[in-house]
């Protein structure tokens, strides 16, 4: 229920949907990533590192299609009585992570060609590298990756903070507009 006592309005099914799914691909990236980067794993590191790739590659269609989706589709009315700076807060994280979504996976992208590594889709088939080979600015590239992940991670945290406060401290239904009903 919203504030007003009144059900809250539910993004789309395919909102929802486009959500989620970039929440999954997301939510595991950060994960592997961490691990790639922190642990010698030999050949089970080279497979996460295919796989991090992959699905980093799938990410850049699935935001684009959703950031298309989103601008042509206004979400649904947060509760009237949210202050502005909570309103404020919640369009920058959003549009943030819009924007950290496509770039990052293009970083990686660039870093990858640079160093030369093959970029396979699942062992599918190969993707052209978009940059000639320059290790040093791979190196400095991966670093910037490496960051914007740990960006990515927080605003993450204060996204899904701010959902769980919304649906167990304000009770006003915000979170259930993504889950639906």
């Amino acid at each position: 229920m919203s504030d007003l006592g009144q059900p809250a309005q539910s993004y789309t099914p395919l909102a929802r949907g486009l959500h989620w799914l970039t929440a999954a691909l997301v939510l595991g990236l950060i994960p592997i990533g961490v691990i790639m980067a922190n642990f010698d794993l030999g050949p089970t590191g080279d497979i996460l590192f295919d796989v991090h790739r992959s699905v980093g590659a799938l990410l850049i269609p699935v935001v684009l299609f959703r950031l298309v989706y989103r601008l042509n589709n206004a979400p649904p009315p947060l509760p009237a009585d949210i202050p502005a700076l909570q309103r404020l807060a919640a369009s920058a994280v959003h549009w943030a992570l819009y924007i950290l979504l496509i770039v990052q996976p293009f970083v990686g992208w660039i870093a990858t060609s640079a160093y030369r590594a093959p970029m396979t889709m699942f062992w599918l088939f190969e993707l052209p590298p978009i940059w000639g080979e320059n290790r040093a600015l791979s190196e400095d590239l991966f670093l910037v990756h490496r960051n914007l992940g740990l960006l990515i991670a927080a605003l993450l945290v204060a996204h899904i903070g701010a959902a769980l406060f919304h649906h167990f401290v304000r009770k006003d239904g915000v979170l259930l507009r993504m889950i639906g009903r």
